[in-house]
């Protein structure tokens, strides 16, 4: 297949008619069903490496203070509010990542960098642990995205209070995240470590059926989840164990003190007992005032005794309470470890199903009849998606995360394809892409930017389109590697038709006069009416 251009894919729409439409509905279905993240996948205007997305989060993490409520960050880029209560019980603390108006991530991979950055400074988690629990909160909070009434049965008022009913959660598409995003992150201990994150309920049902919807059903994240409870299990229980330990010391040592007291307060009963045989002696006896002495010093004896034993009896609670404790966290650790070590063991089989699942859909689709065309997914702006097709009923086996083709035309070349791509917002631009024929992404962009209604024309081993040169559109001329060759003196329109003919290349100049120009060298070979005029009042 040498040309996609639009005849080709006119036709490609009468084959797909019966589910263009349901691709669009899937890619922008709500919440409720599938979380697909809509992504920009184009050209970027600047490009940022992973880790210096990575250190936005890092930054954020390192400014945070883990046990008690503090903010970091930008409001209009990037902010997090560590919202945490320990007088109020029963329900979840939480971080919640801010995506100011002025924020500039576009793609949900980066959105995880930043979260995974910090995770990592703000409670130590290891790189791995962290990437793991950053596809999860995503995927929870897009699942709950403006579900406030289950944000607030969850999570402490402290949290929702930083919360709005509309913005709570993380939209599926990247163009709502600035100014409208609240993404949760429940913790579980506040005091850093495994477990600070609360991974069973980033990781709910309804967000593991969400992730098997993938192509891959997330089989590799999920695992990694997998490990991670098994880790937390681990972990709980050695906790368990040592405060089982303490709990065995505890009581022995709160038995000694037991008898102590009771052996103290037999003491102070038999010289309360002493005392008042003392004292009827001497109510007996007003007039003895030896009577009388020895009842005061009674007395006095029985009340020291009395004051020690209740200070026994006070370190017997003391030791009770300690005793308690231990046992209250020794069932508390093993009743999470418990619960780390079903849900892993649930998923595990879960997991292994899958990968059955996903060993046999790729079988079928090895051994289906296929081809690659584009379709729609933006009527409004004419955006489109590379997508490979069973020919047999029309069924897309597989997208190209890059929605944003330009022009309804695309080119295949040996094991790839070329295409003008992006879109001018935010970050975004627009060049003359390749796109791989296996992955379907995009391997190498050209160093000039485009005009957004460019054209794309196939000559041979060469491209044409019309480019930036220094404010002005002019015609450029690419190989197949995307190295530019040729670019014209004339400027043109952005709009410019391109047709190469045998005398040349013909396009439109800014006065919207036709012009031919040398497919050697793009020189002109057809003056402009006002050069004409100019050598005619010359002459």
């Amino acid at each position: 297949m040498k040309k996609l251009s639009a005849i080709l894919v006119l036709s490609l729409f009468v084959l797909c008619s019966m589910f263009a439409q349901k691709v669009d509905e899937s890619e922008l279905r709500g919440v409720n069903e599938t979380v697909e993240f809509i992504n920009y996948t184009g050209p970027h205007k600047v490009i940022d490496s992973a880790s210096a997305i990575k250190s936005i989060g890092t930054g954020l993490g390192n400014s945070i203070t883990p046990s008690r409520s503090s903010t970091a960050g930008n409001r209009n880029k990037y902010y997090v509010v560590h919202a945490v209560d320990a007088s109020e019980s029963g329900k979840l603390d939480a971080d919640i990542l801010f995506i100011g108006k002025d924020a500039t991530v576009d793609h949900i991979k980066n959105l995880r960098r930043i979260i995974s950055g910090y995770l990592q400074s703000a409670y130590g988690y290891s790189e791995k642990d962290a990437d793991t629990l950053a596809v999860f909160v995503t995927v929870y909070n897009a699942v709950y995205r403006g579900k406030y009434d289950i944000y607030s049965k969850k999570y402490k008022k402290v949290v929702t209070d930083n919360l709005s009913s509309s913005n709570c959660g993380l939209s599926v598409n990247y163009k709502d995240w600035p100014g409208k995003s609240e993404i949760v992150i429940p913790l579980y201990d506040v005091n850093g470590g495994i477990s600070t994150v609360d991974t069973s309920v980033i990781s709910d049902s309804k967000v593991v059926e969400s992730m098997k919807e993938d192509d891959d059903r997330n089989v590799d994240s999920r695992k990694d989840m997998v490990d991670l409870k098994e880790r937390e299990a681990e972990n709980a229980n050695e906790k368990a164990q040592a405060a089982q330990k303490e709990a065995a010391e505890s009581q022995k040592e709160l038995n000694e003190k037991k008898q102590e007291a009771d052996e103290a307060q037999k003491e102070a009963d038999e010289a309360q007992k002493k005392a008042d045989e003392a004292q009827k002696k001497a109510d007996e006896n007003p007039n003895d005032k030896q009577a009388q002495k020895e009842a005061e010093e009674a007395q006095k004896e029985a009340d020291e005794a009395q004051k020690e034993a209740d200070r026994k009896q006070q370190e017997a609670d003391e030791q009770q309470k300690k005793t308690d404790d231990a046992k209250e966290e020794a069932k508390k650790q093993q009743e999470f470890a418990d619960k780390k070590q079903t849900e892993a063991q649930n998923e595990r089989k879960e997991i292994a199903n899958d990968q059955q699942v996903v060993q046999e859909k790729q079988m079928a689709e090895e051994r289906l009849q296929t081809e690659y065309g584009i379709i729609i997914v933006d009527e409004k702006d004419m955006l489109s998606r590379l997508v490979k097709f069973n020919t047999t009923n029309g069924d897309i086996v597989r997208k190209s995360p890059v929605s944003v083709i330009r022009n309804r035309t695309i080119y295949h070349d040996s094991d790839m394809f070329l295409a003008v791509a992006g879109e001018n917002t935010g970050n975004g631009t627009i060049k003359l892409v390749q796109i791989d024929q296996e992955n379907m992404e995009i391997t190498r962009e050209s160093n000039e930017i485009l005009a957004e209604d460019s054209v794309l024309v196939k000559d041979g081993d060469n491209y044409y389109c019309v480019i930036d040169d220094n404010g002005k559109w002019v015609v450029a001329k690419y190989d197949s590697s995307l190295t530019l060759l040729l670019k014209s003196d004339v400027a043109v329109k952005s709009e410019t038709p391109i047709t190469v003919t045998p005398s040349g290349v013909v396009v439109t100049d800014t006065n919207g006069q036709l012009r031919l120009l040398s497919s050697k060298d793009l020189s002109a070979i057809t003056k402009s009416s006002s050069d004409a005029k100019s050598a005619g009042d010359a002459k």
